[in-house]
């Protein structure tokens, strides 16, 4: 895939580039295969279910969400389009497929949806592959970008557990929708991730998640990012 310099894709589709492999969607293996486990994402996601749930993890890269969860007494069955990321998971059960093509004849009590993966894929193909697996009495938790990263006055460079990041290149092609370059570095190594994300708000949620057969369940933080789904 052609990119520019700053590795925003030329044609405008998601793109990667740095060293390692580099997954369909843009991200890069050894990237997120450095960063530490997301205990924190986890302890949100667990204390929204009961104890020792089986939960369906959609999109878990190199399991950065998937260890704590184990490690929490869920099991894990987790699901990502690259061999590469689940073959740095240990300890769950991995299945290789892209995540709109699921069809697993499992029910899970929870289907977990997270890493703005609504605002940047096809909504609702991945809302529907959520509806598919999820049991009656189950719950989809889904984390969304609730857009305040793009504000105009958000900061374009910083540091978190030991990445720099910046962010190389934004547009905004029509309101709602961003096209935004992120750089990571971490020591000499930099990879960059461009992709399109798109705005789901409040006002929208209902009716996309209706669309699924899916309906609103309820909020898990304070903006909003995190938010439950139940089977209508």
């Amino acid at each position: 895939m052609a990119t520019t310099e700053d590795g925003a894709a030329a044609d405008g589709r998601r793109a990667g580039t740095g060293p390692g492999e580099i997954a369909d969607d843009g991200s890069a293996v050894e990237f997120y295969a450095a960063l530490p486990p997301d205990v924190a994402s986890a302890a949100l996601v667990h204390t929204t279910i009961p104890a020792g749930t089986p939960v369906l993890e959609l999109g878990a890269g190199t399991g950065r969400v998937t260890r704590p969860l184990v490690g929490f007494g869920h099991p894990v069955t987790a699901v990502d389009g690259s061999a590469a990321m689940l073959a740095r998971i240990e300890g769950a059960r991995t299945v290789c497929s892209p995540i709109q093509d699921l069809d697993l004849p499992d029910r899970f009590g929870c289907v977990l949806l997270m890493s703005y993966l609504v605002n940047y894929g096809d909504r609702a193909a991945l809302l529907a592959a959520c509806r598919r697996h999820v049991r009656p009495d189950g719950v989809v938790v889904v984390q969304r970008d609730t857009g305040r990263h793009w504000h105009d006055d958000a900061p374009r460079e910083w540091t978190h557990d030991g990445v720099r990041y910046r962010v190389a290149h934004l547009e905004r092609p029509d309101p709602g929708t961003v096209v935004a370059t992120l750089e990571y570095r971490i020591g000499e190594r930099r990879w960059t991730h461009t992709f399109t994300n798109r705005h789901l708000g409040d006002e929208e949620l209902p009716a996309v998640l209706d669309a699924a057969g899916l309906r609103l369940g309820h909020f898990l933080d304070d903006d909003g990012a995190w938010f439950t789904a139940r089977p209508r």
